[in-house]
């Protein structure tokens, strides 16, 4: 039996081949059509049991089977893999593009949720529903008849361009090397990071150190190497990956054009303005002028804290490094040096104290004392010798499991990222519980010894365990609207970056520090540094997001593209209107920036940053609770978390289901404070 057609439990690791790919894919396309044209005949009636049900079977074993080639496309980034994804993107795209304009389809959908029925149902079907109809027209199927196949193509063309986007990225990524045979050149440089350097090297074969363009070798080199020259080379191979600068078939210039131009045709065709107004459509943001509002207040509150952090830095850098100009690849450098004098400890020195274990101890024991459950290791096929697999139980019942791929490796794209393997539902006597994926890109363990993280790398984790235990720990049955399905796209990153706040925490970071040579806690008056730290730069770390996001929004709303337009100019005055630093004219950021291109969040980027507001609120619920239970995890106010924010997955607006955990709306004072920006 084909792997990829079997799910009567977790994804076949060990079994599937990327030969498999092609006829699983096919015979669950063949079965999803075949079913679609029973159910639309006129004699079928719409629904739910014998509608909608059935559409649900057939669609989730179709989105199982290819979440699985996508995610081995993803982590697992060879050329078999890579040619069997790209090979079945197209006629998946298609399918899934041919599916939203079926007006037959559509009318059942409408025929059930104008009809007596939509009144019986649960209010998690009845969001169901109003999703559905609102996502076919999305996907243009109100369009007249001789525009469908023209929107179709646009849907296969946008999937094939950003798969080719992120490809590109990540080949760009690999081929540079840096090789350095005279260790006096790599002053500076921590030595977990010339061990795994040093490795690389003999791993091809070479002599001296290799580093890359990879997060765990590129960021200790930007951060910490004395030699301004190595840094340079590395910055400008970095800031220029997937751009004119590299390989013509790497460079991801035209993809952009392409894409922006088939993102505004789609907007168009559907009635919008721009593609911005379609993107906005799912989620709680009203319109672009609402998210623009919303950046620039919060430039405008960030900015005389840049432009103070950005002032030190500089004359930090002329006076005491003789650095003037403070060039880009200087900044990281010049940052850590000024934050060890300011503060007097580095974070090398912090990374010493987070052996992998004892993080995950700890990250285990905030997730069991906040929710009241269990976290044990578990056993499963997993597509990496490095990935382990965890179960998460509740009075002895299984609430859900989760794979952990915490390491880089060439194969996988960078980043990290959750995404779901299986979600909850209720079958048939049961109840499917979800299993999540878990990827980073961490340093390994080198020579036997455990891999330290920075400190960094551990709220990166915790963003992503935030991922996990939304989809986990759903307590809604119906596939659409458990876990961070239906969850509107710029709420999804509540969960996330509401779980980064534990790691800031003293008695969260006593149970999971231990040195690595000598295994003593972070002793306290590190921990105070860190804290007094915490915010350093925080105003010239907000307006780069800022900077982002509103371009990102005004790529998708002002711009006009056109064949030959450059996009530069763009960029260059959101970074006059809301930026402190300024790269060089040759940087290429946006030929990487996989988020808009690669991934989902074109015309929401913006969503981080809303997200912390809501996240940032969310957290200060449990502040208030520490001040009478004496700590933050406090499992009565998690259970309410749990209960009105996690558990209810997108079968409720988000802004409801905020409401009713807050008791009011929003606020961004939270926040403002958290990042040393509240103006008294």
């Amino acid at each position: 039996m084909n792997p990829l057609l079997d799910f009567t439990g977790l994804p076949r690791f060990d079994a599937v081949l990327p030969e498999h790919v092609a006829p699983a894919l096919r015979e669950l396309l063949a079965e999803n059509r075949d079913l679609i044209a029973k159910l639309t005949a006129p004699a079928v009636p719409a629904s739910w049991d014998g509608f909608i049900q059935p559409l649900t079977d057939a669609g989730e074993r179709l989105s199982r089977a290819w979440g699985v080639v996508g995610h081995l496309h993803a982590v697992n980034d060879m050329p078999e893999w890579r040619n069997a994804y790209n090979e079945m993107l197209p006629e998946v795209s298609g399918f899934f593009a041919e599916m939203g304009q079926n007006l037959a389809l559509f009318a059942k959908y409408k025929a059930l949720r104008d009809g007596a029925e939509y009144a019986t149902l649960s209010p998690a079907r009845r969001r169901i529903l109003d999703n559905d109809v609102r996502d076919f027209r999305l996907a243009g199927a109100e369009l007249p008849e001789e525009q469908k196949p023209r929107f179709k193509q646009i849907q296969e063309e946008l999937s094939a361009l950003a798969a080719k986007f992120s490809e590109n990225v990540l080949d760009a990524t690999n081929a540079h090397g840096e090789w350095i045979e005279d260790e006096a050149l790599l002053t500076g440089i921590p030595d977990d990071a010339k061990v795994a350097a040093r490795a690389a090297s003999e791993k091809e074969g070479k002599p001296g150190w290799k580093f890359t363009l990879h997060a765990p070798s590129y960021i200790p080199v930007m951060q910490y190497a004395a030699n301004r020259e190595l840094r340079a080379r590395l910055y400008s191979a970095y800031a220029t990956r997937a751009s004119e600068f590299g390989k013509p078939e790497w460079d991801n210039t035209p993809l952009i054009d392409k894409m922006l131009a088939l993102r505004a045709e789609e907007a168009k065709l559907l009635g919008y303005a721009n593609f911005a107004e379609v993107s906005l459509v799912p989620k709680m943001a009203q319109s672009p002028a609402q998210v623009a509002a919303f950046l620039r207040d919060i430039a405008a509150k960030a900015r005389p804290f840049a432009e103070k952090d950005v002032a030190e830095l500089r004359k930090f850098a002329r006076t005491e490094l003789g650095l003037d100009p403070l060039e880009a690849w200087d900044m990281a450098y010049a940052s850590e040096k000024l934050r060890q004098q300011r503060y007097a400890f580095s974070d090398e020195e912090v990374k010493q104290y987070f052996p992998e274990p004892k993080v995950l101890e700890g990250l285990f024991r905030v997730i069991e004392s906040v929710f009241s459950v269990q976290l044990e290791a578990d056993s499963a096929p997993v597509w990496h010798p490095a990935v382990r697999f965890f179960r998460i139980v509740r009075n002895g019942e299984l609430i859900g499991q989760f794979y952990l791929d915490l390491y880089a490796r060439e194969t996988k794209r960078g980043g990290a990222w959750m995404d779901e393997a299986i979600t909850r539902r209720k079958l048939a006597g049961s109840i499917q519980t979800p299993v999540a994926y878990l990827n980073c890109n961490f340093p390994a363990p080198v020579n036997g010894k455990p891999a330290t993280f920075s400190h960094d790398d551990v709220i990166t984790l915790f963003h992503e365990c935030g991922h996990g235990l939304h989809h986990l720990l759903t307590r809604i049955d119906e596939l659409a609207v458990s876990g961070i399905h239906g969850v509107e796209w710029d709420a999804v990153e509540l969960p996330s970056q509401f779980m980064e706040n534990f790691c800031w925490e003293w008695d969260v970071l006593q149970g999971m520090t231990s040195h690595s040579e000598t295994g003593a806690p972070l002793p306290r008056a590190l921990y105070d540094k860190m804290i007094a730290a915490k915010n350093f730069q925080s105003g010239m770390q907000t307006l780069r997001q800022i900077e982002f996001g509103l371009f990102d929004l005004l790529l998708h709303s002002e711009f006009e593209p056109m064949p030959g337009k450059p996009f530069k100019p763009l960029l260059d005055a959101v970074r006059k209107e809301v930026a402190v630093v300024f790269p060089p004219e040759w940087n290429r950021f946006p030929q990487s920036f996989s988020h808009i291109f690669g991934g989902g969040y074109a015309a929401g980027y913006y969503s981080y940053k809303w997200a912390e507001v809501l996240s940032a609120d969310a957290y200060e619920a449990f502040e208030e609770a520490a001040k009478t239970s004496g700590t933050t995890l406090d499992a009565q106010t998690g259970e309410r978390y749990w209960r009105e924010i996690l558990s209810v997955g997108g079968s409720r607006p988000a802004l409801e289901s905020f409401k009713a955990f807050r008791g009011r709306e929003p606020k961004p004072d939270a926040l403002l404070r958290h990042n040393g920006m509240a103006l008294g």
